[in-house]
């Protein structure tokens, strides 16, 4: 914005480097350009201020898709001025030569020509395709549209106006057609998800199986070794038995043998004892029973002598022959 300082019948005019001033006098251009500083009467001049620097607007639309679906357009849209002269001919930039404030809303009018531009640009575009169709482009082809409307539209160049970039930052539908169009992605995501928590309940299922055949398994083969150790257990206790019989079966034939060792060398014995006695005659036999009686009786309280056994034994002693040593 410029200044002005005022002095008696004159007064001074600073601007900024982003303004081009025109200073008209009798409706000619005096004085045109961008940051000037300079001395003029108030009562005869008349100052236009054109703003140079870029300018962003903000763009919001709402149209129907080809279905006849609502879809909102939100971006913005920059401008600049590119012949500040011709846009202060065609829209008035007109300060107040006494303080410099502008006497219109210049910037307003130039912002709403864009906003038709824009606008009829953006409505075309959304009735040449289903929603859908719209929005899985997303907003890249509506704003390659867009730039170019609003650089081939003469309406701007015929002001010296340009527009230097177009963003979307959405281009979306009514808040009832966006959930309709998210219910199937969230049935689906849904879906997914139940179908993950039902592998992962499949897969803890086919892993407690496969615990479940795994003990099964070990205890089988604990079963199985089990056995075979009982089963050898009892081979073990079998062979001892039959070592333990077959060591008293050899102990009871050593035995046997040495008592029918023992019993035929008494037998032997006995046999020549009685052969030795065979050869005797009947009075040395008698006188040997004697003796033996004798010998183990301690004492004799009487002997009775018969008739008959006297008989007997003087019988005997006259049949055995008498030998006499010589």
């Amino acid at each position: 914005m410029a200044t002005i300082r005022n002095l008696l019948f004159f007064a001074q005019l600073r601007s900024e480097a982003s303004s081009h001033i025109i200073r008209y006098r009798n409706g000619k251009v005096r004085q045109s350009g961008r940051g000037l500083v300079f001395w003029f009467r108030p009562e005869t001049a008349s100052i236009a201020e054109v703003p140079m620097d870029d300018r962003e607007m903000t763009l919001f639309v709402k149209g129907r898709s080809q279905d006849f679906q609502t879809v909102s357009v939100q971006g913005s849209v920059g401008w600049h001025v590119v012949d500040p002269v011709l846009l202060a001919e065609r829209v008035d930039f007109t300060i107040s030569p006494y303080s410099g404030k502008p006497q219109g809303e210049p910037v307003p009018s130039i912002e709403a020509r864009i906003t038709g531009i824009a606008n009829q640009a953006v409505l075309q575009y959304l009735g040449t395709a289903p929603v859908r169709a719209l929005l899985d482009a997303g907003p890249g082809p509506l704003r390659a549209q867009l730039e170019a409307a609003l650089a081939a539209d003469p309406a701007l160049a015929e002001i010296g106006v340009a527009a230097v970039s177009v963003r979307l930052t959405n281009l979306a539908p009514s808040s009832e057609l966006e959930r309709a169009l998210q219910t199937p992605t969230f049935e689906a995501l849904q879906q997914k998800a139940d179908e993950a928590t039902f592998e992962r309940r499949a897969l803890a299922v086919e892993k407690e199986r496969a615990i479940a055949e795994n003990e099964l398994a070990t205890r089988i083969e604990l079963a199985r070794r089990e056995k075979l150790l009982i089963a050898e257990e009892t081979d073990n206790a079998r062979n001892r038995a039959t070592g333990a019989a077959e060591a008293q079966q050899v102990e009871a034939k050593a035995e046997a043998d040495r008592i029918r060792l023992i019993e035929g060398a008494k037998a032997e014995a006995e046999q020549a004892h009685i052969a030795v006695y065979r050869d005797l005659p009947p009075a040395v036999l008698f006188g040997l029973a004697a003796q033996q009686l004798a010998g183990k009786l301690d004492t004799i309280e009487h002997v009775n002598i018969t008739p008959d056994l006297l008989a007997a034994v003087m019988g005997e002693f006259r049949k055995s022959p008498v030998v006499v040593a010589g």
